[in-house]
């Protein structure tokens, strides 16, 4: 995130209030998720797991989706 210029406030902002556009749950350890955020109108996404016995999450990645590869809202794959 800090490479990609996507501040802790906004990604913690998408971890609270923001879509979750895809659930990994099936494919992993722990609960995850592909979350949609935004910093201004530049959208963002954000991988996290959650471990709710512990309260935690854990934010695996956070990138810039590839226009080419998402539709115009970022929340579908092309």
């Amino acid at each position: 995130m800090f490479e990609r210029n996507i501040s802790g406030k906004k990604v913690r902002q998408a971890l609270e209030a923001g879509d979750v556009i895809e659930d990994y749950s099936a494919e992993m350890s722990a609960p995850s998720r592909l979350i949609l955020g935004f910093q201004g109108k530049r959208p963002f996404h954000v991988v996290a797991s959650g471990n709710a016995g512990a309260n935690e999450i854990t934010v695996i990645t956070v990138y810039v989706p590839d226009p080419g590869k998402w539709k115009k809202d970022f929340r579908s794959r092309k």
